[in-house]
């Protein structure tokens, strides 16, 4: 199942997506909402992973429209380091139940 992974700073975009993909993980990353909304239209992406700098109504904007996209889960996220931790330990298992699932 792919995922995206939407966040303002481009270096924890960059971090998660290598954790993501070094542990099997199909994942994409950008970081303005433009662009997420271009990779979503595809229909592709299974998972939305919103990064906390992304604000209120971004958020708002970006779920709704990712519902009418396929997404089955969106999940909230503000890293907090080790990044590749917290993205093992938070992320990854949503990931594997919403591909389960």
């Amino acid at each position: 199942m792919r995922t995206l992974v939407l966040g303002r700073t481009p270096a924890r975009v960059t971090a998660v997506l290598a954790t993501l993909r070094e542990d099997g993980f199909d994942a994409e990353g950008v970081s303005t909402d433009d662009e997420a909304r271009k990779l979503l239209e595809t229909g592709q992406f299974g998972v939305l992973i919103i990064g906390g700098g992304v604000g209120p109504e971004s958020r708002a904007e970006i779920k709704e429209f990712a519902a009418g996209h396929q997404v089955r889960r969106v999940i909230d996220g503000a890293l907090s380091e080790p990044f590749d931790v917290y993205v093992r330990r938070e992320f990854e298992p949503l990931i594997r139940e919403t591909a389960a699932g």
